[in-house]
């Protein structure tokens, strides 16, 4: 299969390229610039490739799947999802950001019709926790509601903190009788019970609201990490000034200049995952262990693309295009036994 990477210049596309060729894998690297990814081809024994998105579609024309690096997706998936859909391309990117998700499940039937799969969130945001969702509800096939949290060490690459700057002026958002709700971050808190030990945690903006959703069919969906309770009334109040032009591009100008976790600290770092969904009659609860989240975002995506081909088309979680179990095949992660109350 002719695969692709797009944004391979950015600190995930880049982590993807590099074990792809350790792989045997041979992908066309992609992104807007030749002079940031022609070195890395070149340092990979690659094909490159440089074009706008507004260009996609030439690009795509005798590509079999393209994974989507260049973040922020709320930006730069639709033109890269319309390509995909013009040229029988399968699509799958990285991204954690609800209305992305929302959106490419709005193209469900568009995706059947040119007979392709539209994946968004094939790394860590959103594989954990997707599948996860999908293990308590074969568990419990009458639960109401869902919570999800999650932990991770090693720090964030700058495309990861430019989306953060972005969500922060938005708010926090949850599932509700089936509705996307807005709330402030921080609005509920509780006590997750990772396999490391319980964590208080505080209700964020996660893509699985959107894509459990879509997996489970759960009506009331919460998803959580380590937040200051602070930050919630803080971000309320800001949250003006966050959303001005000046503010944000100042944000992301500094955002730009983070770097991502190096090799010794995604391999001495790991993310941890919690669920419990309920009825009213019993609660089930699982805990999920992984490696560093870029690491497994690394791996995840490479797992996909190999298992692509044999999804069926259309708009899909991880969960719906591989099972619940896709988590269990990923290097490093431990699933924790499913516990009835």
């Amino acid at each position: 299969m002719t695969w692709m990477v797009y944004g391979a210049n950015g600190y995930t596309g880049r982590l993807i390229a590099e074990l792809a060729v350790k792989r045997g894998e041979r992908p066309i690297l992609a992104g807007r610039s030749s002079e940031k990814v022609e070195p890395i081809a070149g340092a990979l024994g690659l094909e490159h490739r440089a074009f706008d998105l507004s260009q996609a579609r030439a690009h795509l024309e005798d590509v079999d799947a393209v994974v989507h690096c260049a973040g922020p997706f709320a930006h730069t998936s639709a033109a890269m999802v319309e390509a995909c859909l013009k040229t029988g391309t399968h699509y799958l990117d990285i991204t954690g950001e609800i209305d992305v998700f929302e959106s490419i499940g709005r193209r469900d039937v568009d995706a059947r019709r040119a007979g392709i799969v539209l994946l968004p969130g094939a790394g860590f945001d959103v594989v954990p926790t997707d599948c996860l969702a999908a293990i308590l509800k074969n568990a419990l096939p009458t639960a109401t509601h869902l919570d999800l949290a999650f932990v991770v060490g090693g720090g964030a690459s700058a495309g990861t903190t430019k989306t953060s700057v972005e969500a922060a002026a938005v708010g926090g958002r949850v599932r509700e009788n089936g509705e996307l709700t807005s709330v402030r971050i921080g609005h509920r808190r509780r006590t997750a019970y990772f396999r490391s030990g319980p964590r208080e945690v505080g209700s964020i903006p996660w893509g699985d609201v959107s894509t459990a959703y879509r997996s489970t069919g759960i009506p009331n969906i919460t998803t959580f990490t380590t937040v200051p309770g602070l930050l919630g009334r803080l971000q309320q109040v800001f949250a003006p000034v966050l959303r001005t032009s000046l503010v944000q591009s100042v944000a992301k100008t500094v955002a730009g200049k983070v770097k991502g976790p190096d090799e010794r600290k995604r391999a001495n770092t790991r993310a941890e995952v919690f669920g419990e969904a309920w009825d009213a009659k019993t609660k089930v609860e699982c805990a999920i262990t992984t490696p560093n989240a870029y690491s497994l975002t690394a791996d995840s995506v490479l797992r996909a693309i190999g298992k692509i081909n044999g999804v069926a088309p259309g708009s899909h979680t991880p969960s719906s295009a591989f099972g619940a179990d896709f988590i269990r095949e990923l290097d490093g992660v431990v699933v924790g036994e499913v516990r009835s109350s």
